[in-house]
């Protein structure tokens, strides 16, 4: 099968491999200072500790903000990807990070999925530019808007390995996937690594939450699952991660926490805003209280098994103890010929071969289907009891919602439908 890749671009990758993992690295002193901050360490009263023991957050106020704004020497306006990664590094969310990654970072976390003192890290986080004219020693007043962000004091510049970077971190080259078009396409030709000093959260529809106010939230000393998802909660969605709790893992009395990325994902996604609005009504719908509800800054790259540790991550930066993975969690299809770029289960064989080593339990997906019979159930119970099982297809949903018909209330929300109706 013909697939366009980076190749065709005029680069080279030096390696194939992807998703291989590596022997367990002894950890040595992180060698740059994007990871040598101040932090806080948690209370004791907090069951997840932060990835690397301390939760890293690097905003300031007062004089100490107006003196990070003087001496910055040039504005930078923040597109939405970027946007969401300067928040996750001044609010915590990439902890151990303060600010984005040097060459020898971004080379070892594309190379082995850890940073260079061996911590466990998914994905590169990287700031990217065509500039010829910013060199290492500036600071870059980072906006949105006519509103202050970050000031980066640029301590890195350097030409990265994008065919590299593609195979390791999606697994393939090529431009059918939307991450690899993203890197190859969409990122300047140079990226810069540098320390971050947080200067105001950006202005968003909804509110995130920063990793401290999450774990503010949430139970003394219970066991937090989270559930990761990048579209609107149905029927189905809700029974799985209630349902969650359920397993054998799970201590009583946890919670879940839904955790949805509001961030940019693929191009035919719902509108983040529009999804945060399907979330508060729903919310309201079931004022469940065993479920807390928040939103990730994120932008989603689609990289599967890469992708599965990156949001483990950053949900035990929030406070979570467990992290529910779902069949082809994070995964893609091909532009061109609809094929899957990810194996329906490689991100779960992934996570859990990386569970113990990041402090992260990992709760399978449920199976679920409706039946007529029983509502809910597996779809082992069904086959074995001979149940009628009603689906609906993603495709015909849209048709349904599009043309005004009723919603089976089996398969979504009525607050949900009514939402997405007026949207």
């Amino acid at each position: 099968m013909f697939r366009v890749s980076l190749a065709l671009l005029g680069l080279v990758a030096t390696q194939t491999s992807a998703f291989v993992l590596p022997a367990t690295r002894i950890a040595r002193a992180p060698a740059t200072s994007p990871t040598q901050l101040a932090a806080t360490t948690m209370p004791a009263d907090v069951k997840q500790q932060p990835h690397g023991g301390k939760l890293v957050e690097s905003m300031v106020e007062g004089a100490e903000a107006e003196a990070a704004k003087t001496r910055a020497t040039q504005e930078i306006q923040l597109n939405d990807r970027q946007l969401c990664d300067v928040e996750l590094i001044i609010n915590g969310g990439f902890s151990p990070l303060t600010g984005f990654m040097n060459e020898e970072e971004y080379k070892s976390v594309v190379e082995t999925h850890r940073l260079p003192n061996g911590l466990l890290f998914g994905l590169p986080v990287v700031f990217d530019t065509d500039s010829e004219e910013v060199q290492p020693g500036a600071s870059l007043l980072l906006k949105q808007g006519d509103r202050p962000i970050a000031v980066f004091d640029v301590s890195a510049k350097y030409t990265p390995n994008k065919p590299l970077e593609a195979l390791k971190c999606y697994g393939t080259s090529s431009l059918e996937h939307p991450g690899v078009q993203m890197i190859a396409m969409e990122r300047g030709k140079y990226y810069l690594g540098g320390q971050l000093t947080g200067l105001n959260l950006p202005v968003r529809d909804f509110n995130c939450k920063t990793p401290k106010e999450v774990r503010a939230g949430l139970p003394t000393g219970k066991d937090v699952v989270a559930f990761q998802c990048r579209n609107p909660v149905h029927r189905a969605h809700y029974e799985l991660f209630t349902r969650a709790l359920d397993a054998p893992n799970v201590g009583k009395d946890g919670i879940v926490l839904v955790h949805p990325t509001c961030g940019p994902t693929q191009a035919d996604d719902i509108p983040g805003i529009v999804r945060y609005r399907t979330y508060e009504v729903l919310k309201e719908e079931t004022a469940n209280p065993r479920i807390e509800w928040a939103y990730l800054p994120y932008s989603m790259h689609m990289a599967g098994p890469r992708e599965a540790l990156q949001h483990m991550m950053i949900r035990k930066n929030y406070g979570c103890t467990h992290f529910i993975i779902g069949r082809d969690m994070a995964g893609s299809k091909s532009s061109v010929t609809g094929e899957d770029f990810y194996g329906a289960y490689d991100a779960q064989n992934f996570a859990k071969s990386i569970s113990k080593e990041l402090g992260v339990d990992t709760v399978p997906s449920l199976d679920l289907v409706f039946t007529e019979e029983e509502g809910y159930v597996t779809a082992e119970r069904a086959k074995e009891a001979n149940l009628h099982i009603k689906k609906l297809s993603g495709t015909k949903f849209r048709q349904m919602l599009r043309a005004g018909e009723d919603i089976p209330e089996w398969f979504a929300f009525k607050s949900v439908v009514q939402v997405l109706r007026e949207n």
